[in-house]
């Protein structure tokens, strides 16, 4: 069995970061005074920063679900096949059970969980749950696999199913039209098509074999984190240009040059198109190449949050809405003013409830300062201690 001589910090470093990044999209959407009744990327009505504040979240899921991918094959190289597949397999349920549970709760504070709006744990745990298949496979296998499933799901944008019953699985799989479905008498949203992510985890697992500092160099490395970032931005580039392929939302041009721009890199995340998981991911792995070496305060404080990325997601889902229900109070509402209708985010009793988006940001920082210390701690007790149940939190 291959062994990994150290870990290396800019996985950490990147995770961190981009979970950060993802507190300031949350704390939009339960403060920001517009985050109810208008789409930040709808050029008709955005303004250009708060375009930026939603577009630059868009890094970070397939950063994370590509991560997650890496760590799973640095995993393999101390783990067989048979422990891995397990283990992919028990954390996978996990997710899906924990985003049901209490990721969902935290997001509504509904104790009646009458809606729940799966995202990105919800991905997660699929993808794990059928890359705990995938792993008997050879790693050849899974990074064409990885490759394929990313260059062409969307070629369903071309196939028209009139069968509800086969379109109702598909959006599950594939598509993510925002649907509300019943089950077992709850409302439940799809956010996150499976396969699409499940095709960016195996990217990040292929990516994974240059991570094996046994057999690969930093300069190798950095070589290879630089070729295949510029060129998955090159093939944004081009894809973008053409306008033909690889994403449903094509970009044209608008009244100014500045919101021209925001067409042209107004892609889909929903699901995550070729031209999305080239752009968000051609960055990542450029990010990759030049944080390695860098040590510094800034990157000690992103590699804490990114050394416990499921305790971080949760604590910081739990604070933003804490501060919101502290919001709601503060302007006089009651308990009898909450859920009025079905909804993911509890203690926004208007559509117009919040603050102006400066403010936002200032609430975003401070939302970071409150993770930081528990996340910390954390991590040291992760660090210190063996119980089996550490590697599912």
């Amino acid at each position: 069995m291959e062994t990994v001589t150290r870990r290396i910090q800019s996985i950490d470093v990147l995770r961190g970061i981009i979970m950060a990044i993802m507190a300031l999209d949350h704390t939009r959407d339960y403060f920001h005074i517009n985050a109810m009744s208008q789409d930040p990327t709808d050029l008709e009505t955005t303004t250009p920063l708060l375009f930026f504040t939603r577009w630059i979240t868009h890094f970070c899921a397939p950063t994370f679900v590509f991560l997650s991918g890496t760590s799973i094959y640095l995993q393999s190289l101390r783990k067989t096949k048979k422990e891995l597949g397990w283990f992919l397999l028990t954390r996978g349920l996990w997710l899906v059970v924990a985003e049901f549970t209490i990721v969902g709760f935290g997001w509504s504070f509904d104790p009646f969980f009458s809606f729940q709006f799966l995202q990105v744990m919800w991905a997660i745990g699929c993808s794990m749950i059928i890359m705990s298949g995938l792993v008997f496979f050879s790693y050849r296998t899974l990074a064409v696999l990885g490759i394929l499933i990313t260059l062409l799901h969307n070629l369903m944008d071309f196939i028209v199913v009139t069968d509800p019953e086969i379109n109702s699985t598909l959006n599950v799989f594939l598509i993510t039209e925002f649907k509300v479905y019943s089950l077992l008498g709850l409302k439940v949203m799809f956010a996150y098509a499976i396969l699409p992510w499940t095709g960016i985890m195996l990217l990040g697992y292929a990516a994974g074999k240059w991570y094996n500092t046994k057999k690969v160099t930093f300069e190798q490395r950095r070589k290879f984190l630089l070729t295949s970032g510029f060129g998955l931005i090159g093939l944004f580039a081009a894809l973008r240009l053409i306008n033909l392929y690889g994403d449903l939302q094509p970009w044209s041009n608008q009244p100014t040059i500045t919101y021209t721009v925001l067409s042209f890199f107004n892609v889909t995340k929903y699901p995550p198109s070729l031209q999305y998981a080239c752009m968000t991911l051609g960055v990542a792995l450029l990010a990759l190449a030049f944080i390695e070496n860098i040590n510094n305060r800034f990157t000690a404080i992103m590699n804490v949050f990114g050394r416990v990325p499921f305790f971080y997601y949760l604590l910081h889902i739990y604070i933003i809405h804490l501060l919101c229900v502290g919001l709601y109070f503060i302007e006089g509402y009651t308990i009898a003013d909450l859920f009025t209708k079905p909804m993911a985010f509890g203690f926004r009793p208007r559509q117009d409830f919040g603050l102006e988006l400066g403010y936002v940001y200032l609430v975003w920082l401070l939302v970071l300062v409150l993770c930081y210390y528990p996340s910390r701690w954390y991590n040291n007790y992760k660090s210190t201690h063996t119980q089996w149940w550490l590697g599912y939190i």
